[in-house]
């Protein structure tokens, strides 16, 4: 009689998929991967967006109403797709946090909270000095400075929090928490000019049409943005790799202290 013992394939359960999220987010497969990509992402970063600056500033048209003053579009609208985009990515990063307990993820957020932070702040800064020879203030309450203003706050929040408890997982989940709330806001801000008589004027570049504005303003701006999407990149990029890496210092230091005593 055959004695020998069938083994029977293990059937893909529900911690599957984390555990292969935990394998990408793997803390030295992350050094050595952002490592490389790092230099690349900050490079490309700077040159975009010089490019988009230069253009924008020197070769695009002025406008037929706003005159040069709609060139701080270059700085603010950029800076507006990311403060909307950074928080998406923060919500991102809490949501793996809570669910599958990614190793990066609190890490992640805990810098993309703060690099948002900035980009928001230039958002809003931009904006003001923008809306001051177009409004005649450097401030009003329309609908969309408000979310916006809001989702600043949001990050402000989530930067305190994350850092208001002696158990740092403690702040961790709290703020995460808190982003996934937040993201209420993110519809608001897109859709706040649609939804309210607002100064802010409408979106001029949709995902289901051609753009509003004229070709050579245009391509400034696109080139622009995704120079403020790789730097955003690339901060967050190094960030990360210091909190990691601090992390580890604080491990071995521990570690150290308990053989010793």
């Amino acid at each position: 009689m055959d004695t020998t013992p069938v083994v029977t394939p293990r059937p893909p359960g529900p911690s599957q998929p984390g555990r292969s999220l935990h394998r990408f987010a793997n803390p030295g497969r992350f050094l050595r991967i952002s490592g490389v990509a790092l230099p690349w992402v900050a490079i490309i970063g700077a040159v975009l967006t010089a490019i988009g600056f230069g253009a924008g500033l020197f070769l695009a048209p002025a406008d037929w109403q706003q005159g040069d003053a709609v060139r701080m579009m270059y700085v603010h609208v950029p800076s507006a797709w990311l403060a909307s985009g950074g928080y998406f990515g923060l919500a991102v990063c809490s949501l793996l946090s809570l669910v599958w307990r990614h190793p990066l993820a609190d890490l992640a957020a805990a810098e993309i909270s703060t690099v948002g932070a900035g980009f928001t702040a230039l958002c809003l800064a931009s904006g003001s000095i923008w809306g001051k020879p177009m409004w005649g203030a450097w401030w009003v309450w329309d609908a969309r400075l408000t979310s916006v203003l809001v989702l600043f706050f949001l990050y402000l929040g989530h930067v305190a929090l994350v850092r208001a408890f002696d158990d740092p997982t403690r702040g961790y989940r709290a703020g995460a928490i808190l982003a996934l709330i937040g993201v209420v806001n993110l519809p608001i801000i897109k859709f706040s000019v649609d939804w309210w008589n607002t100064l802010h004027q409408p979106a001029s570049i949709g995902l289901t049409g051609a753009p509003t504005m004229h070709i050579d303003m245009f391509w400034p701006l696109a080139v622009a943005g995704f120079g403020y999407i790789f730097i955003f990149a690339a901060i967050v990029l190094t960030r990360t790799r210091s909190a990691v890496m601090e992390r580890r210092i604080r491990g071995l230091l521990s570690a150290r202290a308990e053989r010793q005593t």
